[in-house]
This record gives structure tokens, sequence and C-alpha cells, in this order.
């Protein structure tokens, strides 16, 4: 059986903007893990119902499957390897411009912005996760010889 060890690439082919993005994503999928499973009085401030098996079930379902986008995330940053971090940069495309309509059609109870600016929040952020994923994608066409278009 043959073993493989996790290749970490010592030269950063992965832009430091598209790197820090990622870190401050991670960070606040972590902040809304440690509310999902800790922080019960946020959830009940953001006007969520915390009471009862099936509400919770739902809770914790969510804050495992956000835990581990964040932990693939982190694991991405270490490895630096452009394939891998593809799939990463797409889940993120895909979850932030759902949340840029769902956020503004059911606002929580302690929102920190209107619907409308909530929404332009949004596509300025899924605009920089976009250009992201093309960054990467350019990267990965070319480390595998395949020629890129500008």
């Amino acid at each position: 059986m043959a073993t493989e060890t996790l290749q970490v690439s010592t030269d950063r082919r992965i832009p430091i903007w598209v790197n820090i993005m990622q870190g401050i994503l991670v960070l606040i999928m972590l902040q809304q893990v440690f509310e999902l499973f800790l922080d019960h009085d946020a959830l009940v401030s953001a006007g969520l119902l915390v009471d009862g098996d099936p509400q919770l079930n739902l809770i914790y379902e969510m804050g495992s499957r956000l835990g581990v986008i964040a932990l693939a995330s982190i694991f991405v940053m270490i490895t630096q390897n452009p394939v891998q971090y593809l799939v990463v940069l797409l889940m993120n495309v895909l979850r932030e411009g759902g949340e840029m309509f769902i956020d503004p059609l059911y606002p929580v109870a302690d929102a920190p912005a209107s619907p409308a600016v909530d929404f332009g929040i949004h596509v300025v952020i899924v605009l920089i996760e976009v250009a992201a994923l093309v960054t990467v994608w350019k990267i990965a066409r070319q480390e595998k010889g395949a020629p890129v278009s500008e």
C-alpha cells in the first residue's frame, strides 16, 4: 500500500489578497459556529427560537456544516493547492450568493443594516469572491499547462 503525505506548498501561488479574504471568511464562519453551538442568547436576540429539539437539530446541523466549510477553508489555506482552493471558493460564492437574496428577504431581528444595504454588501462580497475564483482558476490552469485566456 502506497503512503502519501500532505503536500504543503512552499511557493505561494495563491495571491495574498485571496488568502486574506479567505482568512476573514474563516473568522466569520468560526464566529457563527460558536454562536450556533454555544451562544444561543445571540440566536435569540436575532429572533430565532431555541426552544426544542427540532430547532436545536437545525441549529446544530447548520453549525456542523459551517464548521466543515471552515475546516476545509483552513486546509486549503495551508496546502495552497489551487485545485482544492477552487472547491472552497466555489462554496463561498454559492453560500454568499444565496445569502445575498435570503438575508434581505428574511432579515434577522438584530440585523446591522437595512435589507437594501445588506443586499449591496453581499453583492460586493460575491464580486470579490468571484474575482478570487477566476484568479485561482487561472493559476490552476497554468499549473496544468492549459492555455489561459486573458
